[in-house]
């Protein structure tokens, strides 16, 4: 989808915020989306959270993620967002 057909149509369910919502990072930061780990729907739009490669390393399981919180309004327009958190791809979960 072009850029001005986005910002003239409304998010349409999950997938279309999940797929908004990394578009709108990526270009923002520069890293390179890895995958949506939760979509929530919200009073007024969308909460993305986006897995983002911030370093990328050899061997790829040292490479430095980036989990980002997307606010997105109904028009899935960037509201917002925040690193909420960073690790290791290997790294598992307490």
């Amino acid at each position: 989808m072009s850029d001005a057909a986005e910002k003239s149509s409304r998010v349409r369910g999950p997938v279309g915020a999940a797929r908004r919502a990394s578009r709108r990072l990526a270009r923002l930061t520069g890293h390179a989306v890895d995958g949506v780990s939760a979509v929530t729907r919200a009073e007024h739009g969308w909460h993305v959270n986006v897995d983002v490669v911030e370093v990328p390393r050899i061997p790829d399981t040292t490479s430095l993620m980036a989990t980002y919180e997307v606010q997105l309004d109904e028009e899935g327009r960037l509201l917002e967002y925040r690193r909420v958190r960073r690790y290791r791809r290997c790294a598992t979960v307490d």
